[in-house]
């Protein structure tokens, strides 16, 4: 099977220690056909212990000499994963969206309301169901107004750090709003399969929202590992495939200067 990794961070993101080129080589020796380095950038993430800035001339400059050294081998895409956050953060997204001729752009929701999923800091002083409730009408909200990125990545995220997963009825219309959005403006989303790794016992995005997308119209979805070390590069894309296929999507996406190509996915 051919593979396609469109998310990958180096250690050019606060939360990785692998350097790009390893993560190349890696991927090389995998026999990936694409792979998309997708460092984090999130502007004003609430920890100062991980600010999830990047370098942007050093980051830049690396990524165009791994695209030339290892062209014969595989094709590296440019990218970056953009943490969305409202208010004048948003102005501050589209900067660091628009700093280079990227290839590839992912939107992410690693904050909401201005609190970090990973400190929990966002669940406090509620419930799980309104927690979700909360997170998902944060989510519309943005995508109403921040429109420069691909794909949305790792859906519903905050499954990852709930203490408790709500069941897809209790936020299902939020959902749909959010899908509606994602389609009409012409973006896609991805199947992350770190979940396989965390054992989280849903899939990102879940089966319910994977399959609500086709049914409303979507058909733009990439797969990536969201692999900070080389041993995840790739990770588990067979079961992914099986996956989006089950739920009636016919295409993997791929993308070059943000421009997207479809693959069947029976040719993988």
């Amino acid at each position: 099977m051919q593979l396609y990794d469109y998310h990958t961070h180096s250690s050019f993101s606060d939360d990785g220690h692998t350097p790009m080129n390893e993560m190349i080589e890696a991927a090389c020796n995998m026999g990936i056909k694409e792979i998309a380095v997708t460092d984090h950038c999130d502007p004003d993430y609430p920890d100062p212990d991980y600010p999830f800035m990047l370098d942007f001339p050093a980051y830049h400059k690396t990524l165009n000499e791994v695209k030339d050294t290892y062209h014969s081998k595989i094709k590296v895409l440019k990218g970056i994963e953009i943490g969305i956050q409202h208010g004048k953060t948003l102005d501050k997204c589209i900067e660091c969206a628009k700093f280079c001729d990227y290839d590839f752009i992912i939107g992410s929701f690693h904050c909401a309301e201005g609190k970090d999923l990973n400190s929990r800091e966002f669940f406090k002083n509620r419930s799980p169901e309104d927690s979700y409730v909360a997170f998902y009408t944060y989510m519309l909200n943005c995508l109403k107004l921040y429109k420069e990125y691909d794909v949305l990545g790792h859906f519903n995220v905050i499954d990852r750090y709930t203490s408790k997963i709500v069941p897809f009825s209790y936020f299902m219309d939020l959902v749909d709003d959010i899908l509606k959005i994602i389609i009409y403006d012409g973006k896609g989303i991805e199947f992350n399969t770190s979940s396989f790794r965390l054992n989280l016992g849903v899939t990102t995005p879940s089966n319910e929202i994977l399959k609500r997308y086709r049914e409303l119209g979507g058909e733009i979805v990439t797969i990536g590992s969201d692999a900070h070390r080389t041993v995840d590069i790739g990770d588990r894309f067979e079961l992914a495939v099986e996956m989006i296929k089950s739920a009636g999507l016919k295409y993997l996406a791929t993308f070059e200067q943000r421009k997207q190509i479809f693959l069947p996915l029976d040719s993988l």
